[in-house]
């Protein structure tokens, strides 16, 4: 009998154990899903950037050294370039220097260089701003790798690598290398590159394991979208044995859409006595914006009050949002049915996909978006003044997502314009939510009955 409840015990020890091994599993699953995410999403904004944003954000400088004068440019003949890189700036579309080019470029084109910790958002210009810099400081004359620019993924190193090749069109001494997977060279073979783009894995097997480069050659070291890099397992650490073999006379620039801790402590181990570079956060306001709830009984009820809805939101461009995947290829293809043309952006599109949805909406081809949180995250269309929340935002434990929620109805009131938002309940659950939302905030959201068209005319212009 004692034998029994021994191996009983055993049982129920190694059943234990599995049972966290696999929650071990789906957590390490959750973050892997999270930090392709925060790639792709990354990408995405890439492809779909036609132009500069119109960043509103205050751009804060603290110099290393408080006593050297600060000064910031708004032309790109002050900076003095080579006339081959002038003329490929200006091939490119650049016309004056963004915000962060203004006070970015002058410490990057400084002599000694500076090192740079620069927050920065996709659109901003940061990319040009950090391939300049690269450009600047090569030597055409000498045939080996002189700058190297880690990027988190395939994907976004060959993206800077589109920049790379467009602003030095007119210098085509200057050659660059992919140092990425799948791009095999000869064991003992030397690049003649000056400058080398790729993902840590590989940059770092070229740097030390194969020897392709000589990172004692190395004038400047750029790490690009620090926040991805960190989020993948290993590249944190790849990127930090890298930068060790550089000399100490290296440039080192890092940039970051996002400054949480982590990123702060990476930064500062990777670049030693920084200038910073921070956007000051601008408000994001809901003043601008009309709320309104819609009381239903089932989802159903709120695809009907959905349809009363449309004829009045398709005046404007509009994105509706869901909580599930399921739900929005569900809504997508229901409106569709009924005769509605509607664009559907969804998580198991490869990027590129997403990005041309995106554009045929900014467009106009589809007047109307159904999309998932996370698909929408960092999308920018102007012309977007009405989101309706077929489903609240809340987060994993089920509790509403007030940071979600204002970037969601943020999206419509943007540019001083007036926006309209419109939320879907179908439960006490959901309107528990609702009202939670309102107190923080601190803002009336007023019920709408969708049966009432002129109600509805009347919100929608």
């Amino acid at each position: 009998m004692a034998t029994d409840s021994w191996a009983l015990a055993v049982d129920e020890q190694e059943a234990a154990a599995e049972s966290l091994s696999n929650l071990h599993l789906k957590e390490e699953k959750i973050k892997l899903d999270a930090n392709e995410d925060r790639a792709a999403q990354s990408l995405l904004n890439k492809l779909i950037r036609s132009n500069l944003v119109d960043n509103t954000n205050q751009v804060e400088v603290l110099q290393r050294d408080p006593n050297s004068p600060l000064y910031s440019v708004k032309s790109f003949e002050e900076l003095r370039l080579k006339p081959q890189l002038l003329q490929g700036v200006y091939a490119m579309g650049f016309n004056r220097p963004s915000k962060i080019q203004e006070n970015a470029l002058p410490l990057m084109l400084a002599e000694p260089p500076q090192n740079l910790i620069a927050q920065s958002q996709s659109g901003t210009g940061k990319t040009a701003a950090f391939v300049l810099a690269m450009l600047s400081h090569v030597e055409p004359a000498n045939k080996y790798p002189q700058c190297l620019c880690l990027s988190p993924t395939y994907e976004l190193a060959l993206q800077t690598g589109k920049v790379i090749e467009q602003m030095g069109k007119f210098y085509p001494e200057l050659k660059l290398a992919y140092a990425v997977r799948g791009n095999k060279l000869e064991r003992g073979q030397k690049i003649s590159e000056q400058i080398v783009i790729g993902t840590p894995g590989t940059v770092l097997d070229w740097c030390s394991k194969l020897k392709f480069i000589d990172p004692k050659k190395i004038k400047v070291f750029v790490l690009d979208e620090a926040d991805v890099m960190i989020a993948t397992q290993g590249h944190q650490d790849q990127s930090i044995r890298i930068q060790r073999m550089l000399p100490r006379n290296c440039q080192m620039l890092l940039f970051s859409a996002t400054f949480e801790d982590s990123v702060w402590k990476f930064a500062q181990k990777v670049v030693p006595e920084p200038n910073v570079i921070k956007l000051k956060r601008e408000e994001e306001t809901l003043d601008t914006i009309k709320q309104y709830y819609v009381l239903c009984s089932s989802r159903d009820e709120k695809f009907q009050a959905l349809c009363n809805l449309y004829g009045a939101i398709t005046i404007a461009q509009a994105m509706i949002f869901c909580h599930t995947r399921k739900t929005a290829s569900w809504l997508a293809a229901e409106l569709s049915k009924e005769g509605h043309q509607v664009a559907l952006l969804s998580g198991e599109m490869m990027v590129e996909q997403r990005a041309a949805v995106i554009e045929r909406f900014r467009e106009g081809k589809e007047k109307v978006l159904v999309t998932t949180n996370v698909c929408a995250r960092g999308i920018d269309v102007e012309q977007v003044s009405v989101v309706i929340n077929f489903d609240l935002p809340v987060d994993k434990d089920g509790n509403p997502d007030n940071e979600t929620y204002l970037h969601r109805i943020g999206r419509t009131g943007r540019f001083g314009k007036r926006g309209l938002a419109v939320n879907m309940v179908d439960s006490k659950h959901s309107m528990n939510i609702l009202n939670r939302i309102q107190e923080h905030f601190n803002k009336k959201i007023e019920r709408l009955d969708t049966d009432d068209l002129d109600e509805i005319e009347k919100i929608a212009n």
